[in-house]
C-alpha cells in the first residue's frame, strides 16, 4: 500500500484544497497519471500519482483544505495486501474525513518544523496547528508573532476572508521574503548582440505557418538551458545546507496571470527539446497557467527560472531567486544600441541578460562564464 499525500507544490505552500478527484476507488492509476486536482494560493494544479496501482480509498473529500503531508488517498500497489485484508487500525474507515493530518502524519511533519518555544506554547494554547503557519524568522523559524497572525486569519469573519488574488500576493510575498532573508544574492549583467538571432529567426519564420512561428523568447530559454550544461552548479537546489545538482534541466518560465500575480512552471527537459517543440510547450504552458490547469511536476520541478520583462518595457531585470533554486536569469527588452562592428559604430539590436545567483553555490567568475555561454549560444541560433 502507498499513501498518496498532499504534495508540497512550492516552497511557500503549507496547505492545499482538494478540488476534483480524477480517480475513484477501484480504478486503476498509472505512474505519472493525473489522480487529483489541488488548489494552492497560486494555482489549481493537476497532481500525478507517484506509483502504479489501484485506488483503494479516498481519505479527503473534494472541497476540503488540509496541510501538506496529509494522506489524501490509499493506493494498492500490485503484489501487496489489499486494504480490505489489512488490520482495521492500519487504515481509517471510508467514512472518516480528514480536516487535519492523522496523528502520525502530524508528528512526522512537526518534527521538520522550526519554531521558537514561545511560538510552540502559544500554538498549543490557541489550538493552532504549526504545520499551517508560515515562519518569518531566521531560516523560516516560526515566531510567536507568526502564530498570532495565523490566529487572526483563522478567526477572520467569512466576509473578510482574502480572495484568491490576495492569497496569491501573500504567497509570493512569503516566498520572496524568505529568498531575500536566506539567500546571499549576487547579480551580474551582460549586453548581448541579437543581430544573428533576429536575422535567423526572421528567415525561419518565413518558412512556417503563422501558428507555428517562433518567438525569440524560446531562443532565450533554450540558450539558458544549454548554458547550464557548462555551469551545472546553477542547475541545483539548496537543500538542508548544501547544493544538490539536478540531472534534468527544467527551465521555469515566469508567466504573468490575467488577474495579476505570476507563476513559474517548468518546461520539462528543456535542454533536450527542439525549438519547435519548446515553442509548442511554451504556448501550452502559458495557456494552462492562465486557465489554472498546471500539472504537479511543472510546479515542483523547475531547476532555474527565466523571467523576460522585455515586453513590459524593462531594460534589465535583477530578480530574487525562488527557493530552493539557486539562480534566476532575467532578460530585458530588445533595443537598438550603438555598437562597434567591423570598425564602425552602427545600431544593432541587443538585450541585457542578468543573473541572480546564490553566493553559497557559485562565485562571480562562474556566473560570468554562464552569461558568456548564453551569449555564445545566441550568436549561433541555428545550433540551438
Amino acid at each position: 500500500m502507498a499513501d498518496f499525500l498532499m504534495p508540497i507544490l512550492g516552497a511557500d505552500m503549507t496547505e492545499g484544497t482538494v478540488v476534483t478527484w480524477r480517480k475513484q476507488p477501484g480504478e486503476r492509476v498509472e505512474r505519472g497519471e493525473i489522480i487529483v486536482e489541488v488548489e494552492t494560493d497560486k494555482a489549481t494544479v493537476e497532481v500525478e500519482s507517484f506509483v502504479a496501482g489501484t485506488v483503494e480509498m479516498i481519505l479527503v473529500d473534494e472541497g476540503r483544505k488540509v496541510p501538506v503531508g496529509t494522506p489524501l488517498a490509499v493506493i494498492g500497489v500490485e503484489g501487496e495486501q489489499p486494504v480490505a485484508s489489512r488490520p482495521a487500525a492500519a487504515v481509517p474507515p471510508p467514512s472518516v474525513a480528514f480536516p487535519a493530518p492523522a496523528p502520525a502524519a502530524t508528528k512526522a511533519l512537526g518534527a521538520r518544523l522550526r519554531a521558537s518555544p514561545a511560538a510552540k506554547q502559544l500554538a498549543q494554547e490557541l489550538g493552532v496547528e504549526l504545520s499551517t503557519v508560515t515562519g518569518t524568522g531566521p531560516e523560516g523559524r516560526i515566531t510567536r508573532e507568526d502564530v498570532e497572525q495565523a490566529t487572526k486569519v483563522l478567526t477572520r469573519p467569512a466576509e473578510e476572508a482574502p480572495d484568491r488574488q490576495t492569497r496569491m500576493r501573500q504567497a509570493i510575498a512569503a516566498a520572496m521574503s524568505r529568498s531575500a532573508r536566506e539567500i546571499p544574492h549576487f547579480h551580474l549583467a551582460r549586453d548581448i548582440d541579437m543581430s544573428s538571432a533576429t536575422a535567423w529567426l526572421a528567415e525561419e519564420d518565413e518558412r512556417k505557418p503563422v501558428a507555428e512561428r517562433l518567438l525569440y523568447v524560446v531562443l532565450l530559454i533554450k540558450a539558458t538551458a544549454l548554458a547550464l550544461r557548462e555551469v551545472p552548479e546553477l542547475n541545483g537546489r539548496w537543500i538542508e545546507g548544501r547544493v544538490v545538482e539536478n540531472r534534468a534541466v527544467n527551465v521555469g518560465v515566469a508567466i504573468s496571470l490575467r488577474g495579476g500575480g505570476l507563476v513559474a512552471p517548468a518546461l520539462l527537459g528543456t535542454d533536450r527539446r527542439t525549438l519547435d517543440d519548446l515553442m509548442r510547450g511554451f504556448r501550452d504552458l502559458v495557456q494552462r497557467a492562465r486557465a489554472g490547469s498546471l500539472r504537479g511536476l511543472e510546479i515542483t520541478e523547475p531547476t532555474i527560472t527565466v523571467t523576460n520583462l522585455g515586453e513590459a518595457g524593462a531594460d534589465s531585470v535583477f530578480g530574487l531567486i525562488y527557493p530552493p533554486q539557486v539562480a534566476l536569469v532575467g532578460f530585458g527588452r530588445m533595443t537598438e544600441r550603438a555598437q562597434i562592428y567591423n570598425g564602425e559604430i552602427t545600431p544593432r539590436p541587443a538585450i541585457t541578460a542578468s543573473l541572480s545567483a546564490d553566493h553559497r553555490v557559485v562565485d562571480g567568475h562562474r556566473g560570468s562564464l554562464f552569461l558568456g555561454a548564453i551569449d555564445r549560444m545566441l550568436q549561433e541560433p541555428n545550433r540551438l
